[in-house]
């Protein structure tokens, strides 16, 4: 059976923001998402950080997801870093269909818990 085209399906980038941070911020290890208190920092190398921790770019049907985030401490960067590109890449392929070119992971701070925690 031939399939019928209604018409276009438009995501709009900010579907893809969410759908980054959200993924990001459900992965154990992620305290929360960075951005803001770099943005002085990104201007100096000459791109600026999304207030919610995520940039989005979409080319020839391609994502590519910079995300900001902040780890807890004692868990290993490494293997955190792998497991968001994981998740994130899962995420927007099944979510939404596109495929993605990269996940590129900034960990900006590792936060240590207060004294006496």
């Amino acid at each position: 059976m031939e399939e019928k085209r209604l018409g276009r399906i438009i995501v709009a980038p900010e579907v893809l923001v969410t759908i980054a941070r959200l993924t990001a911020l459900a992965t154990p290890g992620v305290v929360r998402m960075g951005g803001n208190w770099m943005e002085g920092v990104s201007r100096l190398l000459g791109h600026k950080i999304g207030d919610d921790g995520v940039e989005i770019a979409v080319e020839d049907q391609a994502v590519t997801v910079e995300l900001y985030i902040v780890a807890q401490h004692e868990v290993n960067l490494l293997e955190l870093g792998r497991k968001l590109q994981a998740n994130v890449t899962r995420a927007i392929e099944e979510i939404v269909g596109l495929g993605v070119r990269a996940v590129n992971v900034h960990i900006q701070d590792v936060e240590v818990p207060a004294k006496g925690e």
